[in-house]
């Protein structure tokens, strides 16, 4: 499974929260590939899911598998998002 974190211009904030990512996927004994672009890179990139903000996330809408976080940085939300998604799969 591919994860990948998206943001804006693909450096800080998405690096971060790759990181939490990681933590929670490992925390919930899930196994994935994660990595963090910007948003147009990820327009065309091939992910099984695509995580970031709302307002982000409403713009990869459609043809991908997103998840939106209201605050990227709060690991309870990111973990229900990640357990309520991915167990869908």
């Amino acid at each position: 499974m591919k994860i990948l974190v998206v943001c804006g211009s693909g450096l800080g904030s998405s690096f971060m929260l790759e990181l939490n990512v990681k933590k929670a996927m490992k925390e919930l004994g899930i196994d994935a590939e994660v990595t963090h672009t910007d948003l147009t890179t990820a327009k065309s990139e091939q992910a099984d899911y695509y995580i970031g903000s709302g307002d982000i996330m409403d713009q990869l809408s459609g043809d991908h598998k997103t998840i939106s976080l209201k605050n990227m940085f709060n690991m309870d939300e990111l973990k229900q998002a990640l357990q309520a998604n991915i167990a869908e799969a």
